[in-house]
């Protein structure tokens, strides 16, 4: 794979590319960078090339990372399900959570949050495909939920997120994407800040932008193929 920093900005000439071709400002398409099983050394290959925002899956590996990195000011969004039992460290660390698909969870993500810390972002996570695999709140159960999420004073109520089935069939891609910026729209009548539709991977990304992605989580096309989970840190700098 070329070096991150050429992955980087292939990534942000497509972006330009989609969003001129829609009429929107690639300025408001955030580019965030998915580094679960990254090390710390590939995320900060990454901020020397201009990129904030990062994604995180496994809780544990974050929150080394995100304690290592505390000099560098990264935005860090958790977009991984949420166990109720470590809420704490999500509230505490994070500046983003996209997977918030239950109320329970979302109480305790407000009761747990640091007075001294701004207010959480959130992101509803919906189950656009009805996969009984996949997270998510159903799609029908996605309004009453907002309301709910809306009210809690140490949460800000962003918008929604999806993980639809994988597709190579770009008709497919676009419906699915379309099915969650309608979603936004519908609740928009009663919650009218809402403003983030974070969908769209590497796979199928200019779909989302197409139908109107303000976040694309990318991993593969930034720091290349997965790996295992290794040791978070780089072992020469700890």
């Amino acid at each position: 794979m070329p070096p991150i920093t050429d992955n980087i900005a292939k990534l942000r000439r497509r972006i330009g590319i989609c969003a001129k071709k829609n009429h929107r400002n690639p300025e408001q398409i955030t580019l965030l960078a998915v580094s679960k099983t990254r090390p710390a050394a590939d995320i900060e290959a990454a901020y020397h090339c201009g990129q904030r925002d990062f994604g995180e899956n496994y809780l544990q590996e974050a929150e080394e990372k995100i304690l290592f990195l505390k000099q560098l000011p990264l935005n860090w969004h958790f977009i991984g399900p949420i166990q109720s039992n470590k809420t704490r460290i999500v509230a505490s660390l994070f500046d983003w959570v996209h997977s918030v698909d239950r109320l329970k969870i979302a109480q305790r993500l407000n009761d747990q949050r640091p007075e001294a810390s701004p207010r959480l972002n959130i992101c509803l996570q919906v189950n656009i495909s009805g996969e009984d695999s996949k997270s998510g709140v159903d799609v029908q159960q996605v309004a009453q939920l907002a309301e709910d999420v809306a009210k809690l004073p140490r949460l800000q109520l962003r918008g929604l997120m999806a993980i639809p089935s994988p597709s190579h069939n770009s008709q497919q891609q676009h419906a699915a994407f379309a099915q969650l910026r309608q979603l936004l729209e519908q609740l928009k009548n009663g919650i009218p800040y809402l403003d983030t539709l974070s969908m769209g991977m590497s796979g199928d990304m200019e779909a989302a932008i197409d139908e109107g992605a303000t976040i694309v989580r990318i991993g593969t096309d930034i720091f290349g193929p997965r790996i295992a989970r290794p040791s978070t840190l780089n072992k020469d700098n700890t």
